[in-house]
């Protein structure tokens, strides 16, 4: 008893289950080992790719720039009592939209005609790169074309358009444009049909059609493409490419950032963006005092009328009455009065704009309301003592009250216009540009070519292990011995893949499952192989299987073609023969078999000739190089190979083989293709099969078995042939089954 046995159930279930675990990991590791030329060769090739997308992408370039967002001062210096009107604070979010706004964008747009899009053509794939790279010494050089392809361009092409309008239907669409000689040029829409021809610096128009060039610097037969795009479209796609945030928080400080392929499109277009923000937040600040100025303008002449009216009024009554004089106290009566009125005055002006900006429940309303309501008790006050006057200064005051309440009036607000006019011109923004637009050239923030490469590299890396795990994980052939002895049969001998067989066969797909004929026996050209020292094991146990053998006729079968079941009956039968035995093989497979190509022999006089009575067992019988080995080749291909074996002839050839050979070989069809070997095994003492490795399924192997059971045969063991030494399956013990052993030389 072993030490595992001594274990629970529960534990030799998890140390097993570690094992298998272990194992499974292995086999996997051991499949990318084998498969690391394919593995190395797709990683290359995905390498290969990533330099080649790092070198010809389009560089990136960002412009960045510096906005500070400050905190505006409470009032106006001197001009306290409307001072609320100018009281904001602005939060560096709140301006981050409004600088993202449609509005501003929008002007950005339409200022820099970011809606027309005017491009030169270029060559496939490595026409962007020769463009970029060309450096004209002076204004006007254009790169010789490459490839004699004249119409792309090359280097130091250039066109600006100052106006593009097309209808409707067309914003969107793009339109060829190709320079011309002298200057000149053509436009063509998407079915090459001539839109518009015309020179530089000309607006040229046709129907709703309407394009004006600042500049064309190309060679004749040059191609641009024009594109009218969507207003709105452009606004949008320039608000989601304007990166804006704050630096730290409440610091009012805030980055723009823009990536286009033109360094010097985004500086311009950053610039543009940031100048318009600012403009309009300075009239944004300015816009209250605008409107209060515009309410004082508008009620200046109304008082100036109503002045001059009064004065008239004064002027006829001192006519009239023949320059009548006002009292000491009828005047200190009017002193109060005229106070009073113009406080009253300043109280309503002072509740309009308090109005303008609260509700009539604001503290600051009320208050207002409250002054106003005491002035007027004052002014009731001061009505009373003026009713005791005569008639005369009665009159006379009323009418010189009225020209100075206007005239105190009138200056007041003349006063106050110009105080607004001086603040609305010396209003300054809440916010500056701290840092203009600026663009690294010489470091592009795109590609990032290194990590392209890593990437791709990591990609093609991580692709070939998938591939290489999923074809084993699909690919179920038995590649593993234990998987046969687990149905119940002994593996008899594993046979390693013979490199030196192929060379006999010229054949190079032998190793994947295809017929491969050689012309000569291994077992004699080269019986050091290890192919052959594993027949000499098979050898070996078949001389104890076949002690219970009913006869020493041994018929060898397989699941399927191409499994190397003639490989193994030729060479066998030669080391059987070269240990003193006296051995016949016969090829059984009437239909393709090629026995007698690797003895030199022709196929004629065979046994489909001896079964059919044509020959006798003497004239079928050939003797071959080796020594000991006689050979009865197939014959002419027969229409009913089946039926041939099942004539007594065949019992007859069997009885007197036995009795005349040390052992008898039967080499024959795959037991899943036709039914020829249960006929030939139903005479043979032991039966073999010949499975490949990794070309037969466990479920082949399974079905095997039961057409052999199904008609009464017992199947002795198994052949594993064409084992390969793989990392996947050097686990195991099947993974050491050959060592190479021979004499120095």
């Amino acid at each position: 008893m072993n030490a595992q046995s001594n274990l629970p159930n529960g534990a030799q279930n998890k140390q097993a289950l570690g094992q298998a675990s272990e194992i499974d990991l292995m086999a996997l590791f051991g499949a990318l080992l084998d498969r690391k030329i394919f593995i190395l060769f797709v990683t290359t090739l995905f390498m290969i790719i990533g330099v080649a997308v790092a070198t010809f992408s389009t560089p990136i370039y960002q412009a960045t720039s510096m906005i500070q967002v400050e905190e505006k001062g409470g009032s106006v210096p001197g001009f306290d009592e409307l001072g609320g009107m100018f009281e904001s604070t602005s939060a560096a979010v709140t301006e981050i939209e409004l600088l993202k706004s449609r509005s501003i964008i929008g002007e950005a747009v339409d200022s820099l005609k970011l809606n027309i899009v005017a491009k030169p053509k270029l060559f496939p794939v490595i026409g962007n790169r020769a463009f970029r790279q060309y450096t004209p010494v002076q204004e006007g050089d254009l790169a010789e074309p490459s490839f004699g392809a004249s119409s792309y361009a090359w280097g130091g092409e250039k066109i600006e358009v100052f106006k593009f309008d097309v209808p409707r239907n067309a914003i969107g669409s793009n339109f060829k444009l190709v320079a011309l000689e002298n200057n000149r040029f053509e436009l063509f829409n998407g079915n090459d049909e001539s839109i518009l021809k015309g020179k530089v610096g000309e607006e040229i128009s046709r129907g709703t059609f309407k394009l004006t060039l600042k500049t064309l610097i190309a060679r004749p037969g040059t191609e641009f493409v024009l594109t009218k795009r969507d207003r709105l479209n452009t606004i949008l796609a320039l608000q989601a490419a304007i990166g804006a945030s704050e630096k730290g928080k409440d610091s009012g400080i805030i980055n723009l950032r823009l990536q286009s392929e033109g360094a010097e499109y985004a500086q311009t277009v950053l610039n543009k963006v940031a100048s318009i923000y600012v403009r309009r937040n300075v009239e944004r600040n300015s816009a209250e005092a605008q409107k209060s100025l515009e309410f004082l303008e508008y009620q200046l002449p109304q008082v100036k009328k109503q002045l001059e009216a009064a004065e008239q009024r004064f002027n006829d009554y001192q006519v009239k009455q023949q320059s009548v004089d006002i009292s000491l106290e009828t005047e200190g009566v009017l002193k109060q009065l005229v106070k009073l009125e113009t406080q009253l005055q300043e109280l309503e002006l002072k509740k309009l704009e308090v109005g303008r900006k609260f509700k009539q429940s604001h503290p600051s309303y009320q208050a207002a309301v409250e002054q106003i309501s005491v002035v007027q008790d004052q002014k009731r006050r001061l009505a009373a003592q003026v009713q005791v006057l005569p008639e005369t200064q009665q009159e006379l005051l009323r009418l010189t009250r009225d020209v100075e309440v206007n005239n105190e009036i009138y200056t007041l607000l003349l006063a106050k216009t110009q105080e607004l006019d001086i603040v609305r011109a010396g209003t300054v923004g809440n916010v500056r540009v701290i840092d203009l637009a600026e663009v690294n050239t010489s470091q592009p923030v795109k590609p990032k070519k290194a990590l392209i490469v890593i990437i791709t590299t990591l990609l093609g890396s991580l692709l070939a292990i998938a591939i290489v795990l999923i074809q084993k994980a699909i690919h179920k052939g038995i590649e593993d011995p234990s998987e046969i002895e687990a149905l119940g049969l002994p593996v008899y001998a594993s046979v390693p893949y013979s490199e030196y067989q192929v060379k006999l066969t010229g054949f190079a797909k032998a190793r994947k499952g295809k017929t491969a004929k050689a012309k000569s026996i291994l077992a004699v050209d080269n019986p050091a192989d290890l192919s052959i020292e594993a027949l000499r094991s098979l050898r070996t146990s078949l001389h104890f299987a076949m002690m219970e053998a009913k006869n020493n006729v041994i018929a060898i079968s397989g699941p399927s073609p191409g499994v190397g079941k003639s490989f193994i009956s030729v060479n066998l039968s030669t080391v059987l023969a070269q240990s003193d035995k006296k051995v016949l093989i016969i090829d059984a497979d009437m239909r393709k078999g090629y026995l007698q190509t690797q003895f030199g022999m022709k196929w004629d006089n065979g046994l489909s000739d001896y079964l059919s009575g044509r020959i006798s067992l003497e004239e079928a019988t050939k003797h071959s190089q080796v020594e000991g080995l006689d050979v009865i080749t197939r014959g002419q291909i027969p229409p009913n190979p089946s039926e041939l074996l099942m004539h007594e002839n065949f019992t007859k050839l069997v009885e007197e083989v036995s009795a005349k050979y040390d052992l008898v070989i039967i080499d024959t069809p795959p037991i899943l293709a036709v039914t020829d070997p249960a006929i030939v095994s139903a005479h043979a003492g032991s039966t073999l099969l010949v499975t490949r490795f990794g070309q037969n399924h466990v479920k082949e192997l399974e079905l095997t078995c039961n057409r052999f059971e199904q008609n009464g045969i017992d199947v002795k063991g198994v052949v594993f042939n064409g084992v390969v030494k793989k990392a996947s399956n050097a686990y195991g013990y099947y993974g050491y089954y050959n060592y190479e052993y021979k004499s120095d030389k």
